[in-house]
């Protein structure tokens, strides 16, 4: 594909718009909320009596274990095929379907993980090959700007489904619904169809570079052969390392936030659902606001001192939910999460994009140690969470605990040079 060609990085854009109805819908406001409400405080899953709060959380951690196994050798072999563009979609039809099976959840323990668990593996899968085309379609002086773009319109289209969905639910009776129960079951299926529709977008465009490599035999083992050519490569690059440590730390804190948050409000503070969604769309409006003004950061000063301001303000944000007793405090926080949470994301990929070596066609083996690293994280960081929540019964614990991954992926990051010799890009 033709690098900065406008038509294909705009194309490239839409699957965030097309796939962040899934990470605000289904893992942060309505199906969390609708999780709470359909199932008691202790339940019994497969005759394991346990919190449904540190259950729902154990569920994010294994559907992103379950990604970090299968995506690097997946990522190898698309590499080695040049089918990129196949796996994403794959992964984005397991992730849509699965959102679309949870309208029939409605308090079976049992299937609503299955299916949460599913739907998480779709949407964290697919993010590898999506990333890993950031390299293909724009050069490093473009990838802050590009990347913050499309978190941006990520954000956009999340907040626009969500209020359709709220809306069909507060007023199930002019969609036809017979109550709010089946309207919030269809907030799931519309979510499905959104991803699913508008990723067509880029699917039409993004166009893969195929190797001519013949996969037959043994697959598994040409794609792990090309991470460990991406692993040897690594070896030579301290930088991408020391990055990638401090980007595992601090997506420790940033992920669990993200698909806890919601929960904390309502069993910590006590929120009502209607404050909660009203609170999340908020922070869904301040992401766009922050995503753009921190990519302006980073090109008048450095990605570093972006990151470094957002890591602050992370750790703060940990530290106050401790203390946070009202509904007020948590919106005043929640403020502050929307800020830094579109920089965040967005500069730590563009940051990575920048750290790979010039010349490789191995971007998604590349990015599969990015992803992998970030699916690693979620894992620990929510099951730390929910392991935390279920031995001291309060979440506040929890939430003070993530404070310290904030911190110690600020030191890493303070101390590594953000610089690759093969780039030529002004204050990086």
């Amino acid at each position: 594909m033709q690098k900065n060609h406008r038509i294909i990085q705009n194309a490239w854009c839409w699957y965030d718009w097309a796939n962040s109805v899934y990470a605000l819908t289904i893992t942060t406001a309505i199906f969390p909320l609708y999780y709470s409400q359909v199932t008691p405080e202790i339940v019994s899953f497969f005759g394991w009596q346990v919190k449904s709060s540190a259950l729902y959380s154990y569920a994010i951690s294994f559907s992103f274990l379950i990604a970090a196994i299968l995506s690097p050798a997946l990522s190898g072999i698309a590499d080695y095929s040049g089918r990129k563009k196949f796996f994403m979609q794959l992964f984005t039809t397991i992730g849509a379907t699965s959102c679309m099976a949870l309208f029939f959840f409605q308090g079976n323990v049992e299937y609503g993980i299955f299916f949460i668990t599913l739907a998480s593996v779709g949407f964290t899968g697919a993010i590898v090959f999506y990333n890993a085309f950031l390299p293909e379609i724009a050069t490093p002086d473009l990838y802050d700007r590009l990347s913050a773009k499309g978190y941006a319109m990520g954000y956009a289209g999340s907040v626009i489904l969500l209020i359709l969905n709220i809306l069909s639910i507060l007023k199930h009776e002019w969609f036809g619904f017979e109550n709010q129960d089946v309207a919030t079951r269809a907030s799931f299926v519309m979510v499905g169809i959104w991803w699913i529709g508008f990723a067509q977008i880029p699917f039409f465009y993004l166009k893969d570079n195929p190797t001519n490599n013949v996969l037959k035999g043994k697959i598994i083992r040409k794609g792990f052969s090309e991470l460990k050519k991406v692993a040897r490569q690594l070896r030579f690059l301290p930088n991408t390392q020391r990055y990638l440590w401090a980007f595992f730390f601090y997506s420790m804190g940033v992920q669990t936030v993200m698909y806890l948050a919601s929960l904390f409000g309502e069993r910590v503070i006590g929120m009502e659902s209607a404050q909660l969604i009203v609170t999340i769309l908020v922070v869904q409006i301040l992401g766009i606001i922050g995503a753009i003004f921190f990519a302006h950061i980073s090109e008048k000063s450095s990605n570093k001192t972006a990151l470094l301001i957002m890591l602050a303000i992370w750790i703060a944000v940990c530290i106050s939910a401790f203390f946070t007793k009202n509904s007020y405090q948590f919106m005043g926080l929640a403020g502050l999460v929307g800020l830094v949470m579109g920089g965040i994301q967005s500069l730590s990929r563009s940051t990575y994009s920048k750290l790979i070596p010039k010349n490789t066609k191995d971007h998604a083996s590349f990015f599969s140690f990015y992803d992998v690293t970030e699916k690693i994280a979620v894992v620990l960081g929510t099951a730390s969470y929910g392991l935390i929540d279920h031995l001291t019964g309060n979440m506040r614990n929890s939430a003070l605990a993530l404070s310290t991954f904030f911190i110690i992926g600020m030191i890493i990051l303070w101390k590594t040079p953000l610089r690759v010799s093969s780039y030529k890009i002004r204050k990086y």
